[in-house]
């Protein structure tokens, strides 16, 4: 899944959240510019908001089943829409 700008922690943080098979599992701050873009809060608006307690838990499955992409050697079908660490 394409990473996606959408809101954290009740509409505070815009955030470009990284999915695997619809789970996130990090995300990287938005730009300053982004929160006056329309278009970005537009799109944010439409997408589920998250929390960080959300991503704990996500991440955590992930790892559980061995398969966030951060921490375990997976063959990914598109790896350049993984953050660069």
């Amino acid at each position: 899944m394409k990473p996606s700008l959408v809101w954290l922690n009740d509409n505070a943080n815009l955030v470009l959240m990284y999915f695997i098979q619809g789970i996130p599992f990090t995300f990287d701050d938005a730009e300053e510019e982004d929160y006056f873009n329309y278009e970005i809060v537009d799109s944010a608006n439409n997408h589920p908001g998250y929390t960080l307690e959300i991503l704990y838990r996500a991440s955590s499955y992930l790892i559980e089943e061995e398969c966030h992409p951060m921490l375990f050697d997976l063959e990914l079908e598109n790896p350049e829409l993984l953050p660069i660490v």
